[in-house]
């Protein structure tokens, strides 16, 4: 065996070994997005900033007072503070929702890295993780704002996502890591029982 063949033998070896940690680096990757994301929607700018997913969503527009694209004219950019947006904001619950949406994704990220130690309890997060990033990747059918706007250019609409777009087709990733971690919990829940019997 040459040298060469010697190191790619002893790489994929060492690759092949590497299932556990990439597993739990897995789960722990999830709860730092979770948590991160969850956390931010305590602040005006990120609360501000899922309006339009919020307002255009069948499923959740309901939390909202006013009805898209009410919205519009009350945009905040990143960072700035208009305390007539603001007040639009408050009253149409735009900060109560962002609140209650982010005690549940830190939730769900807390489940999901409580699978090191419980599988079962990993499993609920794993669960919930692939409901949440169906829903997120709904909004590309939803909400207008996730393709790129015709304002003259010849690149807007489908296939060109705008800035909100690209952050949203992301969780394609986020869901394909969680049925990995699903079928691990649901691996290791199986063996247990049939240590049992």
């Amino acid at each position: 065996m040459s040298k060469t063949s010697q190191l790619l033998e002893v790489f994929l070896k060492t690759a092949a070994s590497c299932r556990w940690f990439g597993v739990s680096f897995l789960r722990i990757a999830i709860f730092i997005v979770f948590a991160w994301i969850g956390g931010l929607k305590v602040a005006q700018y990120e609360a501000d900033g899922i309006v339009p997913f919020v307002a255009n969503s069948p499923f959740m527009s309901f939390f909202y007072t006013e009805k898209a694209p009410a919205y519009k004219s009350h945009m905040n950019k990143e960072g700035e503070v208009v305390p007539t947006n603001i007040e639009w904001h408050e009253k149409n619950n735009t900060y109560g929702f962002a609140y209650g949406l982010g005690t549940l994704i830190v939730g769900i990220g807390t489940l999901v890295l409580l699978g090191l130690f419980s599988s079962k309890i990993g499993l609920v997060g794993d669960l919930l993780v692939i409901v949440m990033t169906a829903g997120t990747l709904s909004f590309l059918v939803t909400t207008p704002e996730t393709w790129v706007p015709n304002l003259g250019g010849p690149d807007h609409g489908f296939p060109y996502l705008s800035g909100a777009g690209r952050l949203v087709i992301k969780d394609i990733a986020m869901m394909a890591g969680a049925f990995i971690l699903l079928s691990v919990d649901a691996g290791r829940i199986l063996a247990a029982r049939r240590h049992k019997a």
